[in-house]
């Protein structure tokens, strides 16, 4: 496993094909966006990490050194699908969805920020997940979540996490587009 620090230089119904593709145009023009700035991890980060299983938008499991390790993605919140005695959220499946396409048996590698520590309240790893671009740069998808419309901002306790001024930005531009749940929920 490589383990490196790197620091940046720099409920309701299904969605229409057409949110959806313009959802998808937005998420690739964004990643090629962040490819062309350089963005990069602030923080620590595990590389070379496969995704086994998306349990929704916003938890994942991965190999970890042989370890099935549960992560919660730091900075997001998707509407709630599996959690127990929960009803099926508004636009739930298709953040549920969104994320299984794009990280289910993806290689990746997760940031950690030392502002949110390493685990939650329910002990699961806190991480940014950043996948690989086809030019070899990396796309943050807690961000493209947001940018699509698949998960809102959210920050749990105090202390603001590192990528919380693009998440908000990323989210505010989602909202005005009525991307993804913005357009679909009331």
């Amino acid at each position: 496993m490589l383990l490196s620090v790197a620091l940046a230089a720099t409920g309701c119904g299904g969605g229409s094909p057409a949110a959806d593709d313009s959802a998808s145009q937005r998420i690739t023009a964004a990643s090629a966006a962040a490819a062309a700035t350089g963005q990069a991890p602030k923080g620590e980060t595990a590389s070379g990490l496969s995704v086994t299983r998306v349990v929704d938008g916003d938890t994942i499991h991965v190999d970890m050194d042989g370890r099935d390790v549960t992560v919660r993605l730091i900075g997001i919140d998707t509407p709630e699908t599996v959690k127990p005695d929960s009803p099926v959220e508004c636009f739930g499946p298709e953040a549920s969805d969104f994320g299984k396409s794009a990280l289910t048996g993806q290689t990746i590698t997760l940031e950690f920020d030392a502002s949110q520590g390493r685990e939650d309240q329910y002990g699961r790893t806190l991480a940014y997940v950043w996948t690989e671009l086809p030019d070899g740069g990396l796309s943050l998808f807690n961000l493209q979540a947001v940018e699509g419309g698949y998960a809102v901002e959210r920050q749990y306790g105090p202390t603001p996490y590192a990528w919380k001024a693009e998440f908000r930005d990323a989210q505010k531009d989602a909202k005005s587009a009525d991307a993804g749940l913005w357009g679909a929920c009331p």
